[in-house]
């Protein structure tokens, strides 16, 4: 299991690199926030709260895709502008998330953040996940990367989101906490940008 000094390793190599990272992106985002605004009609910039390490809540920042209104789980595309479901496929909405990498929040890899009713409710052995921070990338999130496709097809997507999904995602996020190392992150964020 990852141990308090690799957890401080993964923390330096997170600051680090949003330090490098955040300088080349700044302009960037601040251009496709107006863009979002303009597309959206409302602030460019969503925030949320989601569950953090050790079931700490914590605002996640994203650029908003969405149109106003009511959005269901599985039809998250069709509630997304043409250009927000650009960025959603492309992960482009999720630059502003350098910021909670910054300042502690998340790191590069881990578990995704959730919403409140998933990670907090975690019971026994899988509360193993939140001894990490979520990340912008992960195991689970590569496996899920077209997890709206998925849902689209569904039935009843909550319900499958809940019994299939999550649990599959819960059982990926413990085996990468207990078997962490260095190149293993390396390599999750090698696979997410190619």
């Amino acid at each position: 299991m990852i141990s308090k000094t690799q957890l401080f390793g993964k923390r330096i190599f997170d600051v680090i690199l949003s330090v490098i990272l955040l300088p080349i992106f700044i302009i960037p985002i601040i251009i496709l926030v107006l863009i979002a605004t303009l597309d959206t009609k409302q602030y460019g910039v969503f925030s949320q709260l989601r569950v953090g390490q050790h079931g700490r809540l914590f605002k996640i920042y994203k650029l908003r895709t969405l149109k106003k209104g009511r959005h269901d789980l599985g039809h998250l595309n069709r509630s997304a502008t043409r250009l927000g479901e650009f960025f959603r496929n492309t992960k482009i909405d999720e630059l502003p998330q350098l910021f909670n990498v910054l300042i502690g929040d998340m790191s590069f890899v881990g578990p995704r953040p959730d919403i409140q009713g998933f990670a907090d409710k975690l019971m026994a052995d899988d509360r193993i996940i939140l001894n990490v921070k979520p990340g912008i990338t992960g195991p689970a999130t590569l496996k899920y990367r077209d997890e709206e496709t998925i849902l689209s097809k569904q039935f009843d997507p909550e319900t499958y989101n809940r019994t299939i999904i999550w649990i599959d995602k819960v059982e990926i996020n413990k085996k990468y906490v207990q078997n962490w190392s260095f190149y293993l992150d390396l390599n999750f964020i090698i696979k997410s940008i190619t």
